[in-house]
């Protein structure tokens, strides 16, 4: 396993809104610890990270999967490089990831190359 670093942002919009930080606050202590471990371990393992972590949806927007207690959380995310900018997050509630969060991860993609790239 390639055990190189990778940076983690937290997307923001021009008027610094950061989704996954918002979302990562409402979330329950102890899940929001696993979660915050699983973005870690992210980091570490970049693209290596497979299922049950992490996967693909539809390229190039990518889920961290975390699952506590009765809950599926979803961090959607895509590389830029050696950055992982993750976009947003939710609690999946559905079989399938919602096609409007795949839509809205890769509205902020190119909300986020436009304004670093």
């Amino acid at each position: 396993m390639n055990m190189k670093n990778h940076e983690i942002e937290f997307y923001e919009t021009e008027r610094g809104e950061n989704f996954v930080a918002d979302f990562l606050d409402g979330l329950k202590e102890k899940t929001r610890n696993k979660t915050l471990a699983w973005i870690s371990m992210l980091g570490k393992y970049g693209s290596d990270l497979k299922r049950p972590y992490a996967d693909l949806l539809e390229s190039p927007i990518r889920e961290l999967r975390v699952s506590f207690a009765n809950d599926e959380v979803r961090i959607l995310y895509f590389f830029a490089g050696n950055t992982i900018v993750l976009t947003h997050g939710f609690i999946k509630k559905t079989r399938e990831v919602p096609q409007s969060e795949i839509e809205k991860a890769k509205r902020i993609m190119s909300d986020w190359q436009r304004r670093s790239l």
